[in-house]
């Protein structure tokens, strides 16, 4: 079956732009030009990867991809008409995995989707059950555990606290984190890095204020401990 790919932009002639260049890459695309058709559309048929811009009539971008979240882990990017800190951090923090500013090139936005979809199907196959105290990761299941109860991570969140725990105790930097997590150069924005560390620690630090587990050690970047 083909790549399914769900567009939520309100401006028809971005829209379709959008279609025909992923189209051209041999993806299947699926338009919505409102949050609510967006939602009516991921309910009846969910897709693989999501593109979300933020300004949109109605529910905005911001609450469908909160939406999207408590119901699936699909990857989610934003897309925002503002390189504006605010936006970008807003947009993580509801739960994507990504964001692009406007305007974009076509191959920017299939280079994204790609990498996304590369950490989604990429087989952890070989790697060890880890332990950090409470903390456990089994990368082949798929599965977190804090204290035998298992914890709902999104696949980004999940691939970050493997890579996290493939190097027990060792410092990994910003870069290093963009590199093997996301996949594709970010020319040193640390926010992704940052905002998902903040993410994954709500769900698995019994104080994500005062963390156990995922350390930050300052201007290095960070590190998993038991």
């Amino acid at each position: 079956m083909s790549t399914k790919i769900l567009a939520v932009e309100d401006d028809e002639l971005i829209r379709t732009a959008v279609r025909l260049a992923l189209e051209d890459e041999g993806w299947e695309v699926e338009e919505s030009a409102s949050g609510e058709e967006a939602l009516t559309a991921f309910t009846r048929a969910p897709a693989d990867v999501v593109l979300i811009d933020i300004m949109l009539p109605g529910i905005n971008g911001f609450d469908v991809c909160r939406s999207i979240r408590r119901i699936s882990d699909v990857p989610i990017v934003m897309v925002t008409a503002r390189v504006d800190t605010h936006d970008v951090v807003a947009g993580l923090e509801a739960g994507a995995d990504d964001y692009l500013t406007k305007p974009f090139a076509p191959k920017e936005l299939s280079a994204r989707i790609r990498a996304l979809l590369r950490r989604v199907r990429t087989s952890e196959a070989g790697t060890r059950h880890f332990v950090f105290g409470d903390l456990e990761i089994f990368p082949e299941e798929g599965v977190v555990k804090v204290r035998d109860a298992e914890v709902h991570l999104t696949k980004t969140e999940f691939r970050l606290l493997v890579e996290l725990g493939s190097s027990p105790g060792r410092v990994l930097s910003r870069e290093i984190l963009l590199d093997q997590v996301w996949g594709h150069g970010y020319f040193g924005d640390g926010r992704l890095v940052d905002v998902h560390v903040r993410r994954l620690r709500t769900k698995i630090e019994p104080d994500p204020a005062n963390p156990r587990h995922v350390i930050t050690v300052r201007g290095l970047g960070y590190k998993l401990q038991g």
